[in-house]
């Protein structure tokens, strides 16, 4: 029997997909929930596993657009598996070694030298002269080595490289994921008015209570306490003051959200992805921490899901970890802010009148100011600040240990 396998739908609203690598080869013996391929969706890469065990036919090339539904290779269920063999990989391995080694193709005759070698024809010298070309600098492709119209054309002139060093250049497909991220920032930065607002916050209280309690909080639920927790309890905490942040534009509509789904920016082995922490307004610290532990584990081994990186009201990222002083995110549509996280250094501050040393980091909000004004952008800037500021009194009600559930 031969089962044709189809795209499986990665999830909704998406139509097609792309072949990204083969894992198997063409006449490979697979195994029932082996992986066989990766494909690119325009939001994150699967792996697509065998549905039988059998020996498989490709019926699609890397690099080929697959409508979802559509049959991309066949198994043969009634072939039997090879004997002595324990995968396709092993198959590879031993076509290795019995590859017959290819002679070395002979040396071309060089060609003959005449008067016309290197010589431009006139259209080729008008065309040379036009860019500023030496002759001697161009290879012919003519007869006996003559300079072609042609081989002028495609001329390039010098750049210069006194120092000898190597002028090569490589080539490469963006795969759907890139594509798709690269088609949906351009439009944040064309279809929304984005302004971005920026603040510094004292992260003295959030070391110090870290320094305090880091250890007994890892010993206790097993995650570290991180400083995602803290700056997404205050996020939480100036939505809900400034609710117009929550919010995104539907056509000639305002949707304003109840709930507070957070969507993290964590760097995968595709690009950037974005998961999302849902209802993160019923989270403890523990579970804030434990949620973005679980979804950056997945986003970098590349198992996030779509449904996982569907949705969210509003993005936090941190280009601090990449040693970022300051930047202006891009709103991640169709959401209407982005709170930009960056690194932490000690600066000079004054605190009751006095010049101190403190741990600072800047923070910037982007916003679509069609929906958001310019005093609910910068209140909730500041209401993210003072919450960050205050972590015990504004995050904690007063009460660390029961906050952190210790």
């Amino acid at each position: 029997m031969v089962l044709e396998m189809k795209v499986p739908s990665p999830g909704e609203s998406i139509t097609e997909v792309e072949i990204a690598e083969w894992l198997v080869e063409d006449g490979d013996y697979v195994e029932k929930d082996q992986a066989i391929a990766e494909v690119d969706s325009d939001k994150a890469t699967l792996e697509l596993p065998a549905e039988e065990s059998g020996v498989i036919t490709l019926k699609a090339e890397v690099g080929d657009a697959v409508a979802v539904g559509e049959v991309v290779c066949l198994i043969d269920t009634s072939a039997e598996k090879p004997e002595g063999s324990s995968g396709s990989s092993d198959k590879k391995e031993e076509s290795k070694k019995e590859e017959p080694k290819k002679e070395a193709p002979k040396k071309e005759e060089s060609k003959k030298e005449t008067y016309a070698s290197g010589t431009p024809s006139p259209a080729a010298k008008k065309i040379l002269d036009e860019k500023g070309i030496e002759p001697s600098s161009v290879s012919g492709s003519g007869k006996d080595g003559r300079i072609t119209k042609d081989d002028a054309v495609k001329a390039k002139p010098s750049m210069g490289t006194p120092t000898g060093g190597s002028r090569g250049e490589s080539r490469s497909k963006l795969s759907m994921l890139r594509r798709k991220v690269a088609e949906r920032l351009v439009a944040a930065k064309n279809e929304t008015a984005m302004l971005t607002t920026f603040n510094e916050v004292d992260m003295s209280a959030i070391f110090e209570l870290r320094k305090q309690y880091k250890e007994e909080f890892k010993e206790k639920h097993g995650v570290s306490l991180g400083f995602m927790s803290f700056f997404t309890k205050a996020v939480i905490r100036a939505l809900q003051m400034y609710p117009a942040v929550n919010s995104m534009i539907d056509g000639k509509e305002m949707i304003t959200y109840e709930f507070c789904d957070i969507s993290i920016a964590v760097s995968g082995p595709k690009g950037l992805m974005v998961p999302v922490i849902r209802n993160a307004e019923n989270l403890s610290f523990r579970g804030i921490e434990s949620e973005v532990k679980r979804l950056a584990i997945r986003a970098r081994e590349g198992e996030i899901t779509v449904d996982e990186m569907t949705g969210g009201t509003f993005t936090i990222t941190n280009g601090g970890v990449f040693g970022s002083m300051l930047s202006t995110p891009i709103i991640n549509p169709p959401q209407s802010g982005i709170l930009g996280m960056h690194n932490i250094v000690e600066r000079a501050i004054v605190r009751d009148g006095a010049i101190a040393i403190a741990p600072v980091m800047y923070v910037a909000l982007s916003y679509d100011h069609r929906i958001i004004d310019g005093k609910e952008s910068v209140g909730f800037l500041v209401a993210v600040k003072e919450a960050l500021e205050s972590p015990e009194d504004l995050l904690m009600d007063g009460n660390v240990k029961k906050a952190l559930e210790l």
